[in-house]
């Protein structure tokens, strides 16, 4: 696997696009990154660059908004999911060293 970010990671989409892909408005795609939802990143002139999953991830959000869900919920939510993909990872990576190791396999 490499380095590199997939395509539905790297943040190349401006926030006019997103707008138009999500039917969200601009105030309401900042008020998400205000409430720690969600996380472009800036070019060295300040503009927010999105990627694909960022994309899918408002679509999400603005969901649970008009289900009534709250932000700080959500928040909560994407925590624990964060946490426990992090765990899995762990953990695959340990059953993994356990199988080099019974089978006498290293790492060059």
């Amino acid at each position: 696997m490499s380095n590199e970010a997939s395509y539905k990671d790297k943040k190349v989409i401006t926030i006019g696009i997103v707008r138009e892909l999500t039917g969200l408005s601009e105030r309401q795609i900042r008020y998400y990154e205000e409430r720690k939802l969600i996380f472009p990143e800036r070019t060295p002139g300040g503009s927010r660059k999105y990627s694909f999953a960022d994309i899918e991830l408002l679509m999400d959000i603005a969901e649970k908004i008009e289900d009534g869900v709250q932000t700080f919920e959500i928040r909560q939510e994407m925590m624990k999911d964060k946490k426990k993909a992090e765990q899995a990872k762990l953990r695959k990576k340990m059953i993994q060293g356990q199988l080099n190791a019974q089978f006498g396999i290293r790492k060059a």
